[in-house]
């Protein structure tokens, strides 16, 4: 199958560095990309929080897995007139998370704890030394439970609380939808796109998707994965598009 690419929808925020690899991909092979993501995060009221029936004083330590997780956390308690103890500990995935609390609170006067590799799982012995603390984990309404289960298996005294929920991010009526290739980067977006276009044809349009879960709800919406990420030769998204985009020029070079 021949592929004409001139216009690539990557389906995340626009990145705010001027040295993303995508700019270069963009220039290097005169293409057109459009950053618009297919999902997007709202936080729940604080009226939709109090229905679960979580009292966030009732906890002496916070678990975070991500920097949305520390907004919608923070907004909710203000929302709610929370004030936080100078003395609750917070414990986060990665060094970028735990840094990023500083946005709203004082750090060096906290009690704050981060996984050195930034995978959950290397979190756990760190927590595992404060066994006696109430831990409240603060995550989307889209989980796959895993880090709830591995926290209950170390017998932890963990409360999940949704604080934030992804929802579609719908396309208007008069919105141009003339994409030679799509990016996706979950399964939410997928559901997103055959909400927006529930006749869509892919045809000619490329797919890529980023992660295992991403390609086999591409597969299980019967779309044709182009692009799958990563990969032994293409661990990157952008990698992988330069690679694509460099083949199929070249093969359209010998069919000249």
């Amino acid at each position: 199958m021949s592929f004409n690419i001139s216009k690539i929808l990557v389906s995340q925020p626009q990145p705010t560095s001027e040295k993303s690899p995508y700019f270069d991909i963009a220039a290097r092979h005169g293409v057109e990309i459009v950053f618009r993501p297919f999902i997007k995060v709202e936080g729940l009221s604080a009226r939709e929080f109090r229905n679960q029936k979580v009292a966030i004083l009732d906890f002496t330590a916070i678990i975070f897995t991500a920097r949305t997780a520390i907004d919608h956390f923070f907004r909710l308690c203000e929302e709610m007139r929370v004030n936080i103890p100078d003395d609750m500990k917070y414990f986060c995935t990665s060094e970028t998370i735990a840094n990023y609390l500083q946005k709203y609170i004082i750090y060096r006067k906290r009690k704050i704890t981060f996984s050195k590799t930034g995978k959950f799982a290397d979190l756990i012995p760190q927590m595992l030394r404060h066994k006696t603390e109430k831990y409240l984990l603060a995550m989307s309404d889209v989980n796959s439970g895993s880090e709830l289960e591995l926290l209950q298996s170390h017998n932890l005294n963990v409360t999940p609380a949704v604080m934030y929920r992804t929802v579609s991010n719908d396309f208007t009526p008069d919105e141009p939808f003339d994409y030679d290739m799509l990016v996706f980067f979950s399964p939410q977006g997928i559901e997103s796109l055959k909400r927006n276009f529930p006749v869509f044809n892919q045809e000619n349009i490329v797919i890529a998707t980023f992660g295992p879960s991403t390609a086999q709800a591409a597969k299980d919406a019967g779309l044709r994965v182009d692009i799958e990420v990563p990969k032994p030769n293409a661990p990157s998204m952008s990698g992988a598009i330069d690679n694509f985009l460099k083949e199929h020029k070249s093969a359209g070079d010998r069919a000249e």
